[in-house]
């Protein structure tokens, strides 16, 4: 778990680091194309069962949603926004979650306790977003990155509840690396056709874009699976208040990013938000 609560909170300010080098469309291809096919090939040479027909395609399909759109909208919106900002602003994916279950055939509904937490964390957000909109109305950076990254949260959300209601005989790290793959397949034509700056060579950006695929998705996505299979939820879900706060402190020490009294508040008030969310879906859980 301290694995999933620091590296997931670093990659906030690589991702950062590796857009000093590589264009968004290709930083996304390299990075998940590297880590699946690593990681597939261990699978591979362990003997683990890989999945086939439908089961792969449904797999690769979840793995463009959850990481692909959802990853792949968080670096886009690091050009615009700080990168603890953008970290903040993924801190309200429960909404999203909530939300769209409550959507799905078969999904649990909103009940008072989770229309309150959305309430609360709407009023962090509000107080977010709002100096920027005041300034600058809709074209300010904030509110595009915030835009880009609510494209982010639904789409990992969706995935996520599809992805539970997909049944696979793989072990679920041989599911995340195809997941990984499939992500970064996908972004590699738009990265051919799409005009972008080259990419700027240097040992910083490799350096990060390296530490992305080996710490960010190799080593932090297969502990958070093991979390999830080995702890309760709710401690497998702390990752999500501790990831915001090592982003934020990361980004002040090497880019000064700033962070005030107004970023703080907003903070406090979405984890409660989160908090509330949290707790009353799980007191509704089986």
């Amino acid at each position: 778990m301290i694995s999933v609560c620091f590296f997931w909170g670093t990659t906030y300010l690589a991702i950062r680091i590796a857009l000093e080098a590589f264009p968004p469309l290709w930083l996304v291809a390299l990075r998940f194309t590297a880590s699946g096919s690593l990681m597939l090939v261990g699978a591979f040479l362990s003997g683990a069962h890989l999945p086939r027909g439908r089961e792969l395609l449904v797999t690769a399909f979840l793995g463009v949603l959850i990481l692909g759109i959802g990853n792949g909208c968080l670096v886009f919106a690091e050009q615009w926004i700080p990168s603890g900002l953008a970290a903040l602003m993924i801190t309200i994916s429960p909404f999203w979650m909530v939300g769209l279950e409550s959507l799905v055939p078969g999904g649990e509904r909103l009940h008072l306790p989770a229309s309150l937490g959305l309430l609360v964390g709407c009023a962090g957000t509000a107080l977010l977003v709002g100096p920027d909109v005041w300034r600058h109305a809709a074209g300010g950076n904030v509110v595009r990155g915030f835009l880009t990254l609510q494209i982010s949260s639904a789409s990992w959300s969706l995935g996520s509840i599809l992805q539970r209601r997909h049944p696979t005989k793989a072990h679920s790290i041989v599911s995340g690396a195809i997941q990984q793959l499939a992500a970064g397949l996908v972004f590699v034509p738009p990265a051919l056709i799409l005009p972008e700056h080259p990419i700027a060579w240097s040992f910083r950006g490799t350096a990060a874009i390296v530490y992305l695929i080996l710490f960010g998705s190799i080593v932090g996505y297969s502990s958070y699976i093991y979390a999830l299979e080995r702890l309760p939820i709710a401690i497998a879900s702390v990752y999500s208040y501790i990831n915001p706060v090592v982003a934020v402190i990361l980004g002040w020490l090497f880019y000064r990013e700033p962070f005030g009294l107004g970023e703080a508040a907003a903070m406090v008030i979405i984890f409660a938000g989160v908090a509330i969310v949290k707790r009353s879906t799980q007191r509704r859980g089986p």
